[in-house]
């Protein structure tokens, strides 16, 4: 069996990575989108080729070019920072299937909320050192108690998507 990627423990390079997201506002109208600039993380490859690990968000620093949505984005309408700081995703699998696919199993918690999550990333770059995953998903906000929908402006999924960077972990 050949193992996809190296063995051993990986740590998020921050600097080259990225979690943005993306919502249909104002009626689907216009597109919000931002960056969390507050990102972590560190996994484990095992010998046979299953990953598991945690992705860490500090959620206040999500970043919309727009001041006054930022702060209550922040607020307890939505992401409620001051009582839950973080967002994460625990790695429960990472398996590459076919070509380079990598089928990502775990739990999503927001807001102090845990829902199950897969996510079908690309491992778009690796070596012995480095290794980059590419993936694109949606969640439904209301499942997280992001509820807040003044008039009925914010409908539908939220899509993520993310460029994650991770660097052999001592490299």
């Amino acid at each position: 069996m050949t193992v996809a990627v190296e063995t051993g423990l990986w740590q998020l390079d921050a600097a080259a990575s990225t979690v943005a997201l993306r919502h249909k506002t104002m009626w689907n109208l216009v597109t919000v989108k931002g960056t969390f600039t507050g990102v972590g993380g560190q996994g484990e490859v095992k010998a046979d080729g299953s990953a598991t690990g945690t992705i860490t968000l500090d959620a206040a620093s999500l970043d919309t070019k727009n001041k006054k949505r930022d702060e209550h984005l922040r607020s307890a309408d939505f992401f409620d920072v001051d009582n839950h700081p973080e967002i994460t995703f625990a790695v429960r699998s990472a398996e590459l299937r076919s070509g380079d696919t990598v089928e990502v199993t775990g739990q999503l918690t927001v807001r102090g909320i845990s829902r199950p999550q897969t996510v079908t990333a690309r491992l778009v770059g690796k070596d012995a050192d480095a290794l980059t995953l590419d993936a694109e998903f949606t969640v439904d906000r209301a499942e997280f108690g992001l509820g807040w929908n003044q008039m009925g402006m914010i409908r539908g999924l939220t899509t993520v998507t993310t460029t994650l960077r991770f660097v052999r972990a001592g490299a």
